[in-house]
């Protein structure tokens, strides 16, 4: 009987055992199983820095240097030139203030004749693009250029400029104040005209380039598709001499012109001049045969 309860006690130690064990190994493998995740999250974060690093270096575009401006930060001055025919010039120029307006720009130097026209457009730079389509649409497009000019180191320059030269007005404007005698202020003054003179010029300057890289100028030109056709028909032998036919008649016209402003002055002193002249040399003719004629006479014989 003491043999079989031992035997229980020794079995119930040994089962008390294996539950201990499997208790801590299930609360060794929920210990673990966080772990794993967090690894896993980690994981991609650290494969992300790599991965964008790898993009950055496989894209071949370099950072923009240290203290300079990136492509979109750059200033271009925008101009665009457009050359069109039309049946009716006079309508497309109304056509063409209409767009301006619309695009919240304005029109500059204007020409405007029968079958010919020409005028500025300034418009935003932002819709420089689409105000050229809107005008190229009113006509026959015959050209269309738009060029950009960078000004982005200028724009650069003059802000470094401004700022230091801020500066030294600001430490002018400290002495003058403690300037005591009147020799000092005069001079002291004299030298915050001329600074502060450089100042506003640079700042017109900062102000002009602004003014250039918001606004976009179009050299718009208008020709009646009549006039078109027939500057197209004038080439090659015909077109130059019909050309110097007209260069002719012009020069012709000059001279013309040229005699007509000089008859006046002709008559006023031309005619009393040649009368005064033909008077002049019909007196002096009949002074000549009596000279000749006392030269002609026998010379007195000489005295003994």
């Amino acid at each position: 009987m003491r043999k079989r309860m031992r035997w229980v006690a020794a079995a119930g130690i040994v089962l008390a055992l294996a539950g201990c064990s499997a208790n801590d190994s299930g609360s060794s493998e929920s210990a673990a199983m966080p772990m794993s995740a967090d690894t896993k999250q980690a994981a991609p974060n650290q494969g992300g820095p790599k991965k964008e690093a790898t993009d950055s270096a496989g894209s071949g575009k370099a950072p923009a240097p240290a203290g300079q401006p990136g492509i979109a930060d750059r200033k271009l001055v925008r101009t665009a030139s457009l050359e069109l025919t039309a049946p009716n010039v006079a309508d497309v120029i109304s056509q063409v203030r209409v767009i301006t307006q619309g695009a919240a720009g304005y029109t500059g130097q204007e020409s405007t004749q029968e079958k010919r026209a020409s005028v500025n457009v300034i418009v935003p730079a932002e819709r420089l693009d689409g105000v050229l389509d809107q005008l190229g649409k009113l006509g026959k497009q015959i050209k269309r250029e738009v060029t950009a000019t960078d000004v982005t180191e200028q724009m650069v320059d003059v802000d470094s400029r401004l700022a230091t030269q801020r500066a030294s007005v600001e430490r002018i404007r400290a002495l003058l104040a403690r300037a005591t005698s009147v020799s000092e202020i005069a001079s002291v003054e004299s030298e915050l005209t001329s600074r502060e003179a450089e100042l506003e010029s640079l700042q017109k300057r900062r102000e002009s380039l602004a003014g250039s890289v918001a606004m976009s100028t179009i050299s718009l030109q208008v020709k009646a598709e009549t006039v078109a056709a027939a500057e197209e028909s004038r080439s090659g032998f015909l077109g130059g001499l019909g050309d110097g036919w007209e260069a002719f008649l012009t020069f012709g016209g000059g001279l013309l012109t040229v005699l007509g402003a000089m008859a006046p002055f002709l008559l006023v002193f031309g005619v009393p001049a040649a009368a005064l002249v033909w008077w002049l040399r019909k007196r002096r003719r009949p002074a000549e045969p009596a000279m000749a004629t006392a030269s002609d006479l026998p010379s007195a014989p000489p005295l003994d």
